[in-house]
């Protein structure tokens, strides 16, 4: 995997991350903690998807080709 390709792993990870804080604490988010006892899944989907790109990108970094 190229460099390239992994730092947008990271930067759409990190994004997706920052969306999933966002919706973690929104209305919607805490009215489905009060009924079920957990977030929406659009949130979860949110926070996995981006916590897996991140760390994709992260590996790419870090142990991808040296050229």
């Amino acid at each position: 995997m190229n460099k390239a390709l992994s730092i947008v792993f990271l930067v759409g990870g990190i994004v997706l991350l920052a969306y999933g804080v966002t919706a973690l604490h929104s209305f919607g988010s805490d009215v489905s903690r009060f009924f079920n006892g957990s977030p929406t899944d659009k949130t979860l989907w949110l926070l996995i998807g981006g916590a897996l790109a991140a760390v994709v990108g992260v590996f790419g970094i870090f142990n991808g080709s040296k050229a």
